[in-house]
């Protein structure tokens, strides 16, 4: 039995990247995973057959960040279909660049429909089926510490406005056993960032390590996390990124 049988977690953005990595981490952990796509069923069906094959239980949800209702709705098929939830892991994300005069009103809305209300909306819908020892984790970006180019600004927004939300969250929900953290990931190696792209050497630069995360690395903090050895964390930011903002 591993650290997190019994329990039931929701990974949004699971069918790729960090968010793949992290629904086969809590699965190899013992809990019952669903994660949501957009718009990747193969990905996502694939996700789920690994995790299954490894002897762990998981589902895939269709959902639209962008859309509330399809995130209250997968909230929803998650709890119809495991009795529960336990754990929510807001990790679906888009990466906006452009410098500030370059960007545009719908920009904003997107990345803030993407990074902040569906991180409220799953969080609000989660709630009335989450007991003490529940755990709200939200992905984040070292971008918010520290932005060491121009074209960011907007992805670096809308990723800081989690921290405020965790804070707030982690004083709201303490009293009821539930934690609320965010996780700040730094250059990892993922299709979108790839630790093999002719800009890489830069990322890799800035960091004390000398290398990229792997997706394991991110997985590795967040199933602590979830886990019995998260039940004392709460209202902070962890930041992983190979001393990058040190």
């Amino acid at each position: 039995m591993g650290p997190l049988t019994g329990k039931t977690a929701l990974v949004t953005g699971g069918s790729r990247g960090i968010g793949a990595a992290i629904a086969a981490r809590l699965a190899g952990d013992g809990a019952r995973v669903a994660l949501t796509y957009r718009s990747s069923p193969d990905r996502a069906t694939g996700v789920v057959e690994r995790i299954k094959a490894d002897g762990g239980t998981a589902i895939a949800v269709p959902a639209a960040m962008e859309d509330p209702q399809q995130v209250r709705d997968a909230v929803a098929a998650t709890v119809e279909a495991y009795g529960g939830l336990d754990v929510v892991v807001n990790n679906a994300g888009a990466f906006p660049t452009g410098v500030i005069d370059e960007l545009t009103l719908a920009d904003f809305e997107h990345a803030v429909a993407i990074h902040v209300r569906a991180v409220f909306a799953a969080v609000h819908a989660a709630l009335p089926t989450m007991g003490a020892g529940g755990r709200i984790i939200s992905i984040g970006s070292s971008l918010v510490e520290r932005v060491p180019g121009p074209g960011i600004s907007l992805y670096a927004m809308s990723k800081s406005a989690l921290v405020g939300f965790t804070k707030g969250l982690a004083r709201d929900l303490g009293p009821r056993g539930i934690t609320a953290v965010v996780v700040h990931p730094g250059s990892t190696d993922t299709e979108m960032n790839p630790a093999d792209a002719p800009e890489a050497e830069a990322e890799r630069a800035m960091t004390a390590l000398g290398r990229y995360a792997t997706t394991d690395d991110i997985a590795a903090l967040v199933a602590y996390l979830a886990g019995p050895g998260g039940a004392y964390i709460t209202g902070t930011t962890i930041t992983v990124d190979g001393g990058a903002t040190a």
